[in-house]
This record gives structure tokens, C-alpha cells and sequence, in this order.
């Protein structure tokens, strides 16, 4: 099995990995197929089902949906052009993506929410359809965004989720067992295991130069959290709270008498700031989710500003290590909101920033391998019920208290030898049933828990 770190690692916008990068890659996909296709075209339809449908304009899931079907990624997403692409469409009502003709596209008629049960192959399900000149569907595909930005079409989903058609790999571990026992066997490090794999599929430049621009997104998104405030967008009238509390606790350092749990409001705030960045639709990373995302780039601006002889060079080991255990999470169980609920986003991301931490702590695997399942043991049975469908509460503060827990568990790890009672395969396996087992009402749709009890104005 292999997940390259740049799949568990993506540069995109807010607010959410499945919602709104998800349905852009989707739209982004059927163009393609559109483009292969001998058909002509005149029109373009489609249906957003389950959590897409519930939760979809808190998430500016047809917002992305339209920008996709226009031509945009959000890689390389522009918001100064979207917004007059946006204004374009709603006046003529065609869009004109590169490679195909103008098509007859109305968002407010063309773009259904499907609030019906949801599609079969998972909870985040969107149809599009391209029609010819009567108006008859010529081309039709199902897509499911199955969290972090994945997208799988149904035939892909059905052929198997976690298919790996690349060359193979020299470390192919599947799970947290089989990866120590490589570790041990090869007397190498999580890392070097990763680095190793990634080298063989896609060089040392490309892993060099894509683990700094991943980092310098982070860290920039960061800065900007720590530098805006004002009120997010969405009606909930969330004030930004980062800023505020990052110039007290500036104005505050030298000081006398300053309690040692300080260093938690550090830490939250440095992912407060990329998911307040994140939920006002801003560049963001997916780590493993835009939900989760001020997770890990909180723990690595922790371990640089605050660890005694932290060093930049090793923010590549971080995340090589990082990718690795988000990989296997993904692989045996998921990493999706919708599917699994918060303890697949926020509980992932805390293993993987603790498994991060360790390893540029000096943590040996057995060490690392703990220390990630500490942090994702306690966040099983975490539910996603954000209010309103916006990824602001209780999401900013979660990643918050994520990072928190990633510290302290690996900062626990670290205090032991490695050996421990629950292996992280256990764990994962328990977060994978937890999911199963889980009512719907609390897997990203806004229908139960704080999303229900707390008022949406």
C-alpha cells in the first residue's frame, strides 16, 4: 500500500476537503470525461445527496461545484477571477471550460440538493450530467468525495477504495504491525521508510520541493490567521479569535508569574488561526482534512518556536511520518467526517501530528507507533455536528484541543519504551467499527448534537 504524502498533504481552499474541494475535483473529472467523449455537448446538469446535500452551503459545496464545471482547481485556485467567473454564469447562465464549447448551465435550476437517502456507495455523493440539445442526459457519472479531497467514481469505489496501481514500492506496509516489523527489520526510521517509498515513485527533488511549498502554505496560513480578524462569513457571526489571543500572549511574554499551561494557548492558537483561515474560505492545507487542518502545521510551529533546538530541517521528517500513519488510517478505516465522524478527521490528524512530534523528538518507531494511538484512542466516538453546516463550531477549537492531546501524547510516548497494551492497529480498527456503528444524524449533516442544541442565529 501506498499514499504518497502529497495525497495526505494538499494545498486547497476552505472550508472543507470533502465538501468543497471534493465536488471541484469532481466537476474537474466529469470535464475530463466530457473532453474524451465523441458527444456534443449543449448543457450541463447535477445532484448533490447526503451530507453534500445537508450540509452543502454551509460547506460551499455548490459554489465549488460551479467553479469545477468552469474550469477551476483548487490548487491553483483564484478567488479574484472566481468571484467574476461566479458573476458571469449567474447572468448569462453558461459556463466555458477550457477544451469544450459554451454549455447552458443555471446553478439555481441545473444544481439539485438531494435531501433524499443517500447514495449507495457512501455518504458524500454528487451526480453529473451532461445533456445534448433537447435536453436529454448524454453523459452521466456518479462521484463520491470519500474525505481529504479523495474523489473515487462509482466504479472505482466498487472496484476497491484502496487500490495501489503504481510500481511497487520498497516499504509497502499496510498496517502499524507490518510497519514496525520493516522498521525493525531494516533498522530504519517511519521516515526513512516513507522517504524511501516516495523516492521510487517520484524522486528526491520532487519530495524535496514539495514537502517545503506544503510547509511554507502551512506556516503562511498560519501568519494570516494570526494577522486577520473581523467576523467569519456564514451567519453565525463567529468572531476570529485568533489574533486577539496571540497578541495577549505576545504582550505577555517576559513577564513574571506566567503559568506553565500557557504553552496550551500556543499551541491552540496556531490552529485556531489556520481553521479560522480555513473556515473564511482561505488557502489551507489538507491534513488530513480541511477540517482538521490547523492540527499538524500547529504542532510543527509548537516544536519550532517552543522545543529547545527545533530545527526547520527536520519538518520533512514530521511529515514523512506524519503521511505514514495518516496513510494507514486511511487505508483500514477513514479519514471522512461524513463517514466516520469527527474522531476520523480531528482524531487522525492528532495521531499523525503525535506521531510527527515523536519522531523529531528522537522517538523510535515502537515510540512513534504509540504515541499515535494515545492521540487517536481519545478521540474515539467524537461526532461531527457542526452547527449551521460551517466548519466553525465547534470545529476551530477542536483542532485546537488536537493539537493539545498530539503533544501530550507524544509527549507521554516519549516517557516509555514504545511498549503498550492497545497497538494502533486496534485502535484504528475500533475507530472504524465506532463509525459503523455511529447514527447518521451525527456524521456531518447537521441533523444532531451541538448542530441541533445550539441556535443557528
Amino acid at each position: 500500500m501506498f499514499l504518497s504524502v502529497f495525497e495526505m498533504f494538499k494545498v486547497g481552499i476552505g472550508p472543507s476537503s470533502s465538501h468543497t474541494m471534493g465536488p471541484m475535483v469532481a466537476a474537474a473529472k466529469f470535464l475530463d470525461a466530457m473532453r474524451a467523449s465523441p458527444f456534443e455537448f449543449h448543457g450541463l446538469r447535477g445532484s448533490l445527496h447526503g451530507s453534500l446535500a445537508f450540509t452543502g452551503v454551509g460547506h460551499a459545496t455548490d459554489r465549488a461545484t460551479v467553479l469545477g464545471l468552469a474550469g477551476f482547481l483548487p490548487d491553483t485556485y483564484d478567488h479574484e477571477k472566481a468571484e467574476a467567473v461566479l458573476t458571469q454564469i449567474r447572468e448569462t447562465h453558461t459556463v466555458r471550460p477550457e477544451g469544450l464549447p459554451e454549455l447552458q448551465f443555471n446553478p439555481k435550476d441545473d444544481l439539485v440538493f438531494d435531501f433524499g437517502p443517500n447514495l449507495p456507495g457512501h455518504a458524500n455523493g454528487m451526480i453529473l450530467m451532461a445533456t445534448d440539445k433537447q435536453g436529454d442526459v448524454i453523459l452521466q457519472e456518479t462521484y463520491y468525495s470519500i474525505g481529504g479531497g479523495f474523489v473515487m467514481t462509482e466504479a472505482e469505489l466498487a472496484a476497491g477504495r484502496n487500490t495501489d496501481e503504481g510500481a511497487p514500492v520498497p516499504y509497502p506496509f499496510k498496517s502499524a504491525a507490518e510497519m514496525l516489523d520493516m522498521a525493525e527489520t531494516s533498522g530504519k526510521s517511519i521516515a526513512e521508510m516513507k522517504k524511501a517509498n516516495e523516492h521510487s515513485r517520484g524522486g528526491p527533488e520532487n519530495l524535496r520541493s514539495g514537502v517545503a511549498r506544503i510547509w511554507q502554505v502551512m506556516n503562511d496560513c498560519i501568519d494570516r490567521g494570526l494577522e486577520n480578524d473581523g467576523t467569519l462569513p456564514g451567519g453565525l457571526n463567529v468572531r476570529r479569535r485568533a489574533k486577539g489571543i496571540h497578541d495577549a500572549l505576545l504582550a505577555e511574554r517576559g513577564t513574571n508569574l506566567n503559568a506553565p499551561h500557557k504553552i496550551n494557548d500556543w499551541i491552540s492558537v496556531y490552529a485556531m488561526a489556520v481553521n479560522e483561515e480555513n473556515a473564511a474560505g482561505g488557502q489551507v492545507v489538507t491534513a488530513p482534512t480541511n477540517g482538521a487542518a490547523g492540527v499538524v502545521p500547529a504542532v510543527i510551529r509548537y516544536y519550532l518556536d517552543h522545543v529547545p533546538g527545533a530545527t526547520e530541517a527536520k519538518v520533512e521528517e514530521f511529515m514523512l511520518t506524519a503521511a505514514a500513519i495518516g496513510g494507514l488510517v486511511k487505508f483500514n478505516a477513514s479519514i471522512s467526517g461524513a463517514e466516520a465522524g469527527c474522531q476520523a478527521e480531528v482524531g487522525s490528524a492528532s495521531a499523525m501530528a503525535a506521531a510527527g512530534l515523536a519522531a523529531v523528538m528522537g522517538g523510535t518507531p515502537m515510540q512513534i507507533e504509540n504515541a499515535a494511538e494515545i492521540a487517536l484512542e481519545h478521540h474515539l466516538g467524537m461526532t461531527c455536528d457542526p452547527v449551521k453546516g460551517l466548519v466553525q463550531v465547534p470545529c476551530i477549537e477542536r483542532n485546537g484541543l488536537g493539537a493539545i492531546k498530539a503533544v501530550s501524547a507524544a509527549s507521554l510516548a516519549m516517557r516509555g519504551d514504545g511498549t503498550h497494551l492497545v497497538p494502533l492497529d486496534a485502535c484504528i480498527e475500533t475507530m472504524r467499527q465506532t463509525g459503523l456503528d455511529m447514527s447518521e444524524k451525527y456524521k456531518e449533516t447537521s441533523l444532531g448534537g451541538l448542530a441541533v442544541n445550539v441556535p443557528n442565529c
